[in-house]
């Protein structure tokens, strides 16, 4: 069972603990830095924090297991832009070939030692096979000619924020890209392929909006215990495949099927949780209520878990990887945009607020 939670905000990484009956902050690591983001490696206990420090740029730490110290190691950089190369996105934008964000970090497969793998704005991929002390961007896919129609949508330029390393072969991987559909690799990153085939906005002209290069999956998530089963929070929606995500079907929930993170059970495919609200311009809970929703049969009927959650004045917004699941499939953390940090230890039927003085959350994970 895993037993701390790490928590990544706008000020630091911020490590919970349960101590006794309570869940209560016992550590914190880069207070007053923006972590984005952070990793721990099961194969090996070591953890990985991205830091984005503005100007100063996108840096990446390494702490191995057991130590207190974390080391800066390199973080991925993309290559030199060829000169007079004009490489626009799908809005008309220059690209810029730099590092802006570190949005995803995974593990390779458990016999890939030292493989890792980091999504980027402005949508590159990138592998290091060292632990993180050198990288390489996916070429064949930053270099892939409908990139060039990938396009921002929350953010002002896309980005890769969803990896799915199959647990049944380490070469098999897809990315979800906002905006940009998702990609799937089987040889280990020399070719690609989009994977977004069902997928669809409610509005525009039918080509457009059912496009897959120009969807905008917010979150990917793929099942551990049938991976042929796949979860999507799109921005238009929750959509679902039972094809290895070769083709996607639209779920209908209330009070809303707008939101950023989904964490799938372990062991069970057809249960999902969601953190549903108003889209677009607003992004706040519906009617002021935050609540989580569940599905335990593949997306038929949905439950709002609402136990120990705010009902009334309630504005957080659940980043995409602001909600988290253990390995036991009954323990869900969620941190908000407001600094507050929940736990249920029974699913969601029940929520317990840890902290409400914490910086604005961007990530959660068990450990």
């Amino acid at each position: 069972m895993q037993n701390t939670v790490m928590v990544s905000t706008r000020k630091g990484l911020f490590e919970l603990k349960k101590s006794g009956s309570e869940w209560k902050v016992k550590d914190a690591h880069f207070l007053g830095d923006n972590v984005t983001l952070m990793l721990r490696d099961p194969r090996d206990g070591t953890d990985y924090a991205a830091l984005n420090h503005g100007h100063f740029g996108i840096k990446l730490h390494r702490r191995d297991k057991g130590k207190k110290t974390w080391v800066e190691i390199p973080a991925p950089k993309y290559p030199e832009k060829p000169e007079g190369l004009v490489d626009k996105d799908g809005w008309g934008k220059d690209v810029n070939w730099s590092t802006q964000l570190i949005w995803a970090l995974e593990t390779g497969g458990p016999s890939e030692k030292g493989t890792l793998w980091a999504g980027t704005m402005p949508g590159g991929l990138f592998r290091s096979r060292d632990r993180g002390e050198t990288w390489e961007i996916m070429e064949s896919l930053w270099r892939h000619p409908d990139r060039n129609k990938w396009l921002g949508g929350g953010a002002d330029i896309p980005g890769i924020h969803s990896i799915c390393v199959d647990p049944r072969d380490h070469n098999t991987v897809r990315v979800a890209v906002s905006c940009g559909g998702v990609w799937r690799t089987e040889d280990g990153g020399k070719t690609w392929a989009q994977s977004a085939h069902g997928m669809s906005f409610d509005d525009g002209p039918k080509a457009e909006k059912e496009s897959p290069d120009g969807q905008d999956p917010h979150m990917m998530v793929q099942s551990p215990s049938d991976p042929t089963k796949f979860w999507v929070q799109h921005h238009a929606g929750i959509f679902k495949s039972v094809n290895d995500g070769k083709t996607w079907t639209r779920v209908r929930a209330k009070p809303s099927s707008f939101g950023f993170g989904v964490v799938m059970h372990p062991k069970d495919p057809d249960t999902a949780w969601f953190v549903p609200g108003i889209k677009d311009e607003k992004r706040i809970p519906v009617g002021g209520a935050l609540v989580v929703t569940r599905t335990k049969d593949g997306g038929k009927t949905f439950k709002s878990l609402k136990n120990g959650l705010p009902q009334k004045h309630a504005y957080d917004v659940i980043f995409r990887h602001g909600l988290a699941i253990d390995d036991t499939g009954k323990r869900l953390v969620m941190g908000s945009t407001t600094g507050n940090v929940w736990i249920s230890e029974n699913s969601g039927d029940k929520w317990g607020l840890v902290s409400s003085t914490l910086p604005q959350v961007y990530a959660v994970r068990w450990v």
